[in-house]
């Protein structure tokens, strides 16, 4: 306890190594002692008073010798990470003021049952550590916990996003960055035990991407990594190869484009050999052979020959196992997000087509035409399809990852939120918004022109919306994501060049018509002829007024030109005009060549930037895009109603039959039983023990500890030397004392010989020898 507290990860590391059971020690009252003594200041600490009184003011420390209060950590997480990706704990029996049952704040519980964390016993006391390391910002201790734990990819993806979470909330920068680092380290684990993972099974690791963790509120690593926006992640070979999987459906992934466009419009050509779909028996040896020793992981059991939801999504979006095999093409073809992607971008710019060709040529006035009441019946099918990804189940629930123990849906907030969180669902939004708008005034008499106005203005954001579909090619898709990182470049710059506008705009004004009144000519010249000025368009009359004398004033002698018509206000003064061109050089100075040498940099340093990261940039961009694609339905606007009347219809008739929610076509998941769970976890932990062996052994032989060693084998041949000579010294010390003790033996044999052959009274032997001798 003492080692926990203290932050002292290696004695802890040497306890659990000498046979320290943690799951007896951890018990509900150490962990709640674990958070109690956090710092006050800290910011866990500020977020369970949050959570606990309904402020952020910091609560009491608790004494010592109090029962520790229990935290509630997992009203904590929610809080930070959503209900989607918080770790689900255990209910506890204490009702609360709502009737809702409070959440227990540990994970070990013995009398939970439903937690995949039993599937490898042992595992939940290495959790409960992880996430109390991580809210206290314990690196050490987080590494070690995160190393002992089970579920080790979802687990880093999990603490790389609360990580980075928490690092947002922190308001010292210290913090900030350390808790930046520790995201980053988490990402990279994850990163390179997957490709461990991938290189050691390609089936079992597809479906540890898809498999839904309970732990992380029914979460996929996929969705993990998004939320966590692990760009790193997403550029592994193994996630880009179930992507491109899932791209293609049943389809073979090197079929060409210009065929799948020609089958878009001959469909006959499906029953041809212009198309190629994978073959279910193709390779029967390797196949069963996957299938006996993956039974379990692909949800089947013994005996069974039915094959189960999860197994049809690692293929594809639809099942189509009813049908021949010659007749199963149909549903292949269109089934696939491929498919629908085309489908939409060809509907898109026909759309787009007949967009602009009712308000060039066939806007009339008096009573809309066929082909305008085609364009309302189509913005009415984007429409539709909007509703249905904001409020239906496709995108705002399933794909994004709503908790299993919601109802069929989740709640109506959340979903709007994860709907509205995407730029480009803001887009077609303002875009809707602007046709329904400029639609209702057009249909109105008064308001014609002005609807025609809007529908103008619309037309430009529905062609902007095309950025979208060019996400998908990885030559344009990195160039998508440098223009969006530009565009803040570009206004900061604007920012700065504003300023100088002004300040120029309204002082030359002043100078050059000083009896102008008119506000909207004055807005004009302070604003409109500065900016044309940096381009070039520099209206000689007025900087040489003096030179050259406007036609519509006066010669009266004077401070002011006098005007002779009616346009008061519009001659150029002539006192000062000398100044304007003295500001005018300073401006061009200023604008020309520092501001827009600004703009360059700025750009060149964002370029260089994105360049380096452009294809993980793009990689996380291709999942969102293939995500959304493959929730579509196969028909493109304006033919997807009959996919909404379809959908509604089978909601309906789903209803009524109660059926279970495992019943419901999933994306980007896979059901997997408690036994398969527990094959793919300890799969997974096998990998994981390879993998930390693996980069120990490369630690060990790494330059940076060879150096070490070397350093170490140094210090230690110094320390010999210093000790050598130190008997050196001894030695000589010892040769002095020797030398001056047989000196003095010598005189007193001498003396003693002296005294036996002089007479008594003789002369004395000589005195001792000094230290000099």
């Amino acid at each position: 306890m003492d080692a926990l507290l203290n932050d002292q990860p290696e004695f802890v590391r040497l306890l659990i190594s000498h046979g320290l059971s943690l799951g007896c020690f951890l018990t509900p009252t150490r962990l709640a002692q674990l958070y109690n003594a956090a710092p006050p200041n800290s910011l866990i600490r500020s977020l369970l008073d949050q959570v606990s009184h309904g402020t952020g003011n910091k609560g009491p420390v608790s004494k010592p010798s109090s029962e520790p209060q229990p935290p509630k950590v997992g009203q904590v997480l929610r809080m930070l990470l959503g209900k989607t990706c918080a770790p689900t704990f255990p209910a506890g029996g204490t009702h609360q003021g709502d009737g809702s049952k409070e959440d227990s704040y540990l994970l070990w519980d013995k009398a939970t049952s439903e937690l995949v964390l039993e599937a490898v016993p042992g595992q939940a006391p290495w959790i409960d550590l992880l996430l109390w390391a991580l809210l206290l910002n314990r690196a050490q201790m987080a590494m070690y916990f995160w190393e002992m734990g089970s579920n080790s990819v979802a687990l880093a993806l999990g603490a790389c996003l609360l990580l980075r979470v928490l690092g947002r909330l922190e308001t010292e920068a210290e913090e900030a960055a350390r808790r930046k680092d520790l995201a980053a380290k988490f990402e990279g684990l994850a990163v390179d035990l997957f490709g461990e993972c991938y290189r050691s099974s390609e089936e079992r690791a597809a479906h540890l991407l898809l498999w839904r963790c309970p732990l992380w509120g029914d979460a996929t690593c996929l969705h993990l990594a998004m939320q966590a926006d692990a760009r790193a992640f997403f550029a592994q070979d193994g996630v880009q190869s179930l992507l491109t999987q899932k791209w293609w459906g049943e389809m073979d992934s090197t079929t060409p484009i210009w065929a799948l466009v020609l089958t878009f419009f001959c469909p006959p050509l499906i029953y041809t050999n212009l198309i190629t779909f994978r073959k279910p028996d193709e390779e029967p040896t390797q196949k069963n052979l996957v299938v006996d020793t993956d039974r379990d992981v692909i949800g089947e059991g013994p005996g069974k020959t039915t094959d189960h939801p999860g197994k049809r999504m690692l293929s594809g979006r639809s099942c189509c196992g009813g049908f021949p095999q010659r007749l199963r093409r149909w549903p292949q073809f269109w089934g696939a997000p491929v498919t629908s992607f085309m489908g939409n971008v060809v509907s898109y710019l026909l759309f787009l087509l007949l967009f602009a060709h009712v308000l060039l040529i066939d806007f009339q006035p008096e009573t809309p035409s066929a082909l305008e009441l085609l364009l309302y019946f189509w913005a009415f099918t984007l429409l539709c399809e909007e509703f249905r990804q904001g409020l239906g189940s496709g995108l705002g629930s399933l794909a994004m990852g709503a908790p299993r123990t919601d109802s069929h849906q989740a709640p109506l907030r959340r979903r709007l939120h994860l709907y509205l969180s995407d730029t480009w669902n803001q887009c077609d939004l303002v875009a809707l918004t602007c046709f329904l708008l400029g639609a209702g005034c057009r249909l109105t008499a008064e308001l014609y022109d002005l609807g025609r106005t809007v529908l103008c203005l619309d037309f430009m954001i529905f062609t902007l919306r095309l950025l979208h579909i060019f996400t998908v090619n990885k030559q344009l898709g990195p160039k998508i994501v440098m223009v969006n990182k530009m565009m803040k470049d570009v206004f900061f710059f604007l920012f700065f060049l504003g300023v100088w506008l002004v300040a120029y705009g309204v002082a030359t004004e002043g100078l050059l018509r000083p009896q102008d009144r008119n506000l909207s000519n004055i807005l004009r010249q302070v604003f409109y002829r500065p900016y044309l000025q940096i381009f070039g368009q520099i209206p000689q009359e007025d900087i040489d007024a003096g030179l050259m004398k406007p036609d519509n004033c006066s010669s009266e002698k004077g401070l002011w030109a006098r005007p002779l018509r009616t346009q008061a206000g519009s001659c150029v003064s002539l006192y000062a005009n000398w100044l304007v061109l003295v500001l005018l050089i300073i401006f061009l100075l200023v604008a020309n060549i520092l501001l827009v040498n600004l703009l360059i940099a700025m750009f060149s340093y964002t370029f260089g930037k994105v360049q380096g990261n452009s294809d993980l940039y793009w990689k996380a961009q291709r999942y969102s895009l293939i995500r959304e694609f493959h929730s579509r339905p196969a028909l493109a606007p304006p033919l997807i109603v009959i996919s909404h009347v379809l959908s509604l219809i089978r909601r309906l008739r789903r209803r009524r039959a109660s059926l279970p929610r495992s019943a419901v076509v999933e994306h980007f998941r896979v059901h997997l039983s408690k036994e398969a769970e527990r094959r793919l976890l300890t799969w997974e932990s096998v990998q994981k023990e390879n993998f930390l062996l693996e980069r120990a052994r490369d630690k060990r032989e790494s330059d940076s500890e060879s150096l070490k060693r070397t350093s170490q084998k140094v210090d230690t041949a110094l320390q010999q030397l210093r000790q050598i000579r130190e008997y050196e010294q001894r030695l000589k010390r010892l040769e002095q004392e020797v030398r001056y003790c047989s000196r003095v033996l010598g005189w007193v044999a001498e003396a003693l010989s002296r005294s036996a052959l002089l007479p008594p009274g003789g002369p004395l032997p000589p005195a001792s020898p000094g230290p000099e001798d």
